[in-house]
């Protein structure tokens, strides 16, 4: 099943999307739960809840989609240089502090829940403050049963679903710091959706990830090439970290990333970054410098 969150006079809803007829079908839910967006509907179903349809099927053409979780629970959990390519790039980038090329164990940090956005919204920065802002499509996962110590083997059954994540990056407050947090967490640097499936709508083993920025197709990659792949990291944070319904999980990005040219392509202000991944949508973001920047509006 597709699903999205979305706003329709003024009032958010979540909906099951048919992607052939372009609507989108409002499920009944309270306010509270509807504000969480797709994130109910993975706490619901760890409940043994399902929402049912509410009133006729909206076009998608007549409402606004919003990012698929517009409030995340908590911090987002990431995984960084967990493609094979794009952790021989990024070592070879000069930016990383994280130490040789690929990782023997998942290398997991986070981005602040304040930072998502949806599809359409710009991606805004101030370039007194970063001159190195750089994209990465990622696939998300969205955990529908918590648990702590889940072993690979039955991770994929605590996933609700999957959906899309451009982790925008101050590569130079990365470098700086010395640690991830700040450069991943800026406003707006985590463009969401607008689309979520259900678990069985993704191939892990054989999904395609495409970006673009203007036109120009910057990352082009396949969920097989993972280094650790979902189970793994499912295993890697629940560990220690007990997960709940709701949670979010960014799977890295692939080989592409602005970083990986010479010189580097960095996003100015007016480019286009367009995410894709097969079996879920396109996530398609435009980037402005902040007002009063002296660049540009």
């Amino acid at each position: 099943m597709h699903y999205a969150t979305f706003t329709d006079r003024g009032h958010r809803m979540v909906g099951r999307v048919d992607p052939a007829a372009g609507t989108i079908q409002p499920l009944e839910l309270g306010l509270e739960d509807a504000d969480r967006g797709v994130l109910a509907l993975a706490r619901l179903a760890a409940a043994g809840v399902d929402p049912q349809p509410v009133g006729a099927p909206v076009a998608l053409a007549d409402i606004r989609l919003d990012a698929a979780a517009p409030h995340p629970l908590r911090n987002i959990f990431c995984v960084g240089k967990n493609y094979h390519e794009h952790a021989e790039e990024f070592a070879r980038s000069g930016f990383d502090s994280s130490g040789g090329a690929v990782p023997d164990h998942p290398i997991v940090f986070s981005k602040v829940p304040e930072c998502v956005v949806s599809s359409g919204a710009e991606i805004r920065f101030d370039p007194a403050v970063s001159a190195a802002i750089d994209y990465e499509g990622e696939l998300a996962v969205i955990i529908g049963k918590g648990g702590r110590g889940i072993a690979p083997a039955d991770a994929l059954a605590h996933v609700w679903g999957y959906t899309i994540v451009n982790d925008v990056t101050a590569r130079d407050i990365q470098s700086r710091h010395k640690q991830w947090l700040l450069g991943k967490s800026f406003d707006t640097f985590c463009p969401m959706g607008p689309i979520a499936v259900t678990a069985d709508r993704i191939d892990l083993g054989d999904t395609r990830l495409r970006t673009w920025v203007n036109g120009e197709l910057r990352q082009d990659a396949n969920t097989r090439d993972m280094i650790f792949d979902v189970p793994a990291i499912i295993a890697a944070i629940s560990a220690g970290i007990t997960l709940v319904p709701g949670d979010i999980i960014a799977t890295g990005t692939p080989v592409g990333v602005g970083i990986g040219f010479d010189p580097p392509k960095f996003l100015a202000d007016g480019d286009i970054v367009r995410v894709e991944i097969d079996g879920i949508g396109v996530l398609e973001n435009p980037v402005r410098h902040l007002p009063g920047s002296g660049q540009g509006a």
